[in-house]
């Protein structure tokens, strides 16, 4: 028993440091309080009619209607039956948010570490240099909530697939399998797939090392075995797998329907439009701010003094000392070409320099892997300023043009680095090769990574004239004495962080000179370089993201308060959707939060909701507000909010006299610019085989109305004296949707390109529309069985490890 607590005391003790450390940087979860992200706030709205549902039926609705006219939930936190991997992320969880996925940071880089035989000290530094790796805090200031759980697991997927190929193939598969299964359900498949690009590279490396010690057949077994665990995680995450992609042909992210855009021009026909993906894409001269942090000015909006000339500037032009205060506090100093910037993806000075360090001392396959996996995430990044290769990877590689902001993909980077870096100290620390040899590599990893910062130091000048690309804006605005202020604060700090990184790559290098001198041992060398590392990387990360970052936690569980407006629409207690142009309608969850909206916020929206935005919402089509049922249109009026009832609004249903059938889905969408919706249909020629006859006569004792309402089931009843066409103002989706005519399964349809119809015989009848998506039935069938299949292999190798240990033979 001694033994074995003595053998795990030291990764005991990592747990405990790294809990220490998460809480401690994000100190206010303790005092109950919670951190402000924007995108979480959207989240709330996105969620609440979902949320709400649940505590009203005690059901998963998997259906929300309170956003883009509805959608399923899939990739609205939805809970699927038999999901014990949700359960067990929960319990690692544990700490309070975002405290826990800074912890699972730590823990991820530290898993790695060891299973490339690294010391578990150097393994802790190497999990600080990770975890506090500015974009990984910034990700979480902002709410980038799932993008941060799925990079938090990357390292443990990573480190199963390094242990199968040590032959270790029962921790390795269990690790592969944990892994695997915790980064798919951490559902961003933007950072999975980043994971897989790596994972290729890696696999490339033992490839060509196999290849060369003529061991192809060991090569091809070990990924034989890496199969069944990664196939049992997919089948673990079965039922959000599938969701997903059903809900993605439906979505932005899935093949337009169309082949023209709203100016005529021929649309893009496949994944994402290429503008969209290379929106954000990285400087190439940019990057020089993994080494430096304010190398293009840092943000978007930095903190200057009220020492700077900015503040001078505008004390001159006649601004108050408050009104030039409060305008420093968020001052244009970045002059880099992409559109918005929350901080520098700062890596670390010191970080950099072991990395560059390590490529002197580290031999053999993994070197390159993560070499070649950081330079080929770095050109990705560069998007349109390389457009060869992204235009190459867009059009041929798969799936890649269904993502955007190409710079994200410099988590790669982000773990590559640190990991390669701390290989290197291994070397150094194991003294491998002979002094001289690593005293030489020394030197020239000092002379690399100082001299870049010095030669920006002293010849910034030469180089640089710090103008950014919205200076002509500003002098427009302000003149162009205030513009030269700003490049003066500009130039002020870069020569402040140029300097900083000149002197964090000279502590470093300082230390390993002494440690290799003998002046230093080896555990007080690695003490100081952590204390460097650490601050080198939390001082930057407190400029964008600390405690003023924190409020009380009902600021967040209530993040909307109503408006005039959004109280005068809730009075109305009949079933009815929005419009809500006092925000950005197609990009906020605000009136989701409250009402039943056609807007809302998500990087995934329904394809032909997005449509209809582009083609008739945005210019104002009135008869396509009607459909959607659109009674209320919020807006702002010099700073009074309004609503505007719409009363030509059609209802949740009504009979039309004719359906048009058009060949294809540009003449649909097209048609709606003259289409009077309460009178006529137009439906694809897919749907004509349904139709039993094209004109219709209802009469005005002829009625349909909504008799019961939830996000999951619509009950409709209605009196005619003929067989008519009844639209209905609800989004027609192909996947769960059901149409029940007096209990009877009956078909509906798709008209005007989005809404539902279907064909009802006379007389009184109930009509209910329930959502019952098959696919969570045959997901959650998977997933029950690949739990069995694991616990069954658990078992079993358990079983077969314990009669080894033994000495005992199985036949």
């Amino acid at each position: 028993m001694n033994l074995a607590l003595k053998r795990f005391l030291p990764h005991l003790s990592a747990l405990a440091l790294f809990i220490i450390l998460a809480l401690a940087y994000f100190n206010p979860v303790l005092q109950g309080k919670v951190i402000q992200q924007s995108d979480i706030v959207q989240y709330i709205g996105m969620a609440k009619q979902q949320k709400d549902h649940i505590k009203s039926f005690d059901e998963e609705p998997y259906w929300t209607d309170s956003a883009f006219g509805g959608m399923p939930t899939y990739q609205l936190g939805a809970n699927y039956p038999y999901n014990y991997v949700k359960q067990v992320d929960r319990l690692i969880r544990f700490l309070p948010r975002p405290a826990d996925y800074l912890f699972l940071y730590f823990i991820g880089l530290y898993i790695l570490l060891l299973a490339l035989k690294i010391d578990y000290k150097l393994a802790i530094l190497g999990a600080l240099a990770f975890g506090f790796s500015t974009y990984m805090i910034i990700i979480l200031g902002v709410g980038h909530n799932a993008k941060a759980h799925a990079i938090a697991y990357m390292p443990w997927v990573l480190a199963g697939i390094i242990l199968v190929f040590r032959e270790k193939y029962f921790w390795g598969s269990l690790l592969l399998f944990a892994g695997m299964a915790l980064e798919i359900n951490a559902n961003h498949f933007q950072m999975t797939y980043y994971l897989l690009v790596l994972t290729l590279v890696l696999g490339v490396a033992y490839l060509i090392d196999f290849y060369k010690k003529n061991k192809l057949k060991v090569f091809f077994s070990r990924v034989g075995i890496m199969i069944v665990p990664v196939l049992l995680a997919i089948g673990a995450n079965a039922t959000n797998l599938l969701a997903t992609k059903e809900y993605t042909d439906f979505s932005t992210r899935g093949p337009s329907v169309l082949t023209l855009n709203p100016d005529g021009s021929e649309k893009e026909n496949s994944g994402l439009d290429y503008d969209y993906i290379t929106e954000y894409s990285y400087g190439i001269l940019e990057s020089f701010n993994l080494f430096i942090p304010r190398f293009m000015g840092g943000a978007s909006a930095e903190k200057l003094s009220t020492d700077s000339a900015t503040y001078n500037s505008l004390l001159q032009m006649g601004a108050s000392p408050v009104q030039a205060k409060e305008f420093v506090k968020r001052a244009p100093t970045y002059w880099g070409d992409q559109t918005y910037i929350g901080a520098p993806a700062y890596i670390g000075a010191s970080v950099l320099f072991l990395f560059v360090l390590a490529l002197y001392l580290v031999k053999g396959r993994l070197k390159w892997w993560l070499l070649g996996g950081s330079i080929l995430a770095l050109l990705l990044s560069w998007g349109d300023n390389l457009a060869l290769l992204t235009k190459f990877f867009v059009n041929y590689i798969p799936l890649y043009n269904k993502f955007r902001a190409v710079s994200s993909i410099q988590v790669i980077l982000e773990l590559c680095i640190p990991v390669l870096g701390i290989m290197g100290l291994s070397v150094l620390f194991k003294q491998k090769y002979h002094r001289t040899e690593m005293l030489e590599a020394l030197k020239k990893s000092t002379f690399i990574t100082a001299g870049i910062a010095l030669v920006f130091l002293l010849l910034k000048g030469l180089f640089f004239d710090f103008s950014g690309a919205q200076d002509r804006i500003f002098i427009e605005q302000f003149g162009p004495d205030f513009v030269r202020s700003l490049k003066e604060d500009r130039k002020s700090i870069f020569t402040e962080d140029s300097l900083r990184s000149l002197i964090l790559v000279l502590a470093v290098a300082g230390t390993l000179w002494l440690f290799l001198k003998q002046k230093l041992q080896k555990n007080t060398s690695i003490l100081i370089l952590g204390v460097i590392i650490v601050f080198d990387l939390v001082a930057v990360d407190r400029r964008y993201v600390n405690n003023d970052a924190f409020v009380a936690k009902r600021f967040m569980e209530q993040p909307f308060q109503p408006t005039a407006a959004n109280q005068q629409v809730l009075q109305d207690e009949t079933h009815y959707r929005v419009l809500d142009l006092s925000n950005s309608p197609f990009n906020s969850s605000a009136a989701s939060y409250f009402h039943h909206s056609i807007g809302g916020y998500h990087a995934a929206k329904p394809q032909r909701m997005q449509d209809l935005f582009e083609y008739h919402i945005s210019k104002g089509n009135q008869e396509v507000l009607n459909m959607l049922n659109t009674k209320y249109i919020l807006m702002n009026n010099q700073g009074e909010d309004l609503a505007q009832l719409n009363a030509d609004a059609n209802g949740n249903a009504w009979f039309i006299n004719e359906v048009v059938v058009a060949q294809d889905a540009d003449v649909v969408i097209s048609m709606l610019d003259t289409l009077n919706t309460k009178n006529t249909a137009v439906v694809h020629k897919e749907f004509a085989a349904q139709l039993k006859q094209k004109s219709f006569q209802p009469s005005v004792q002829d009625t349909i109305y909504l008799k019961s309402y939830k996000a999951n089931e619509l009950i409709y009843g209605y009196k005619t004296n003929n067989d008519q066409l009844a639209v209905f103002s609800e989004i027609y989706y192909p996947h769960g949707w059901n149409a029940y005519l007096d209990g009877e399964l009956i078909p509906h349809f798709r008209v005007n390109y989005t809404l539902r119809a279907a064909e009802l015989p006379a007389g009184e009848h109930e009509l209910i529309f329930k959502f019952e998506p098959q696919v969570i039935q045959k997901g959650s069938t998977y997933t029950l069985i690949s739990g069995v299949l694991v616990l069954l292999l658990l078992l079993g190798g358990i079983y077969f490890k314990w009669m080894k240990k033994k000495g005992t033979s199985i036949d």
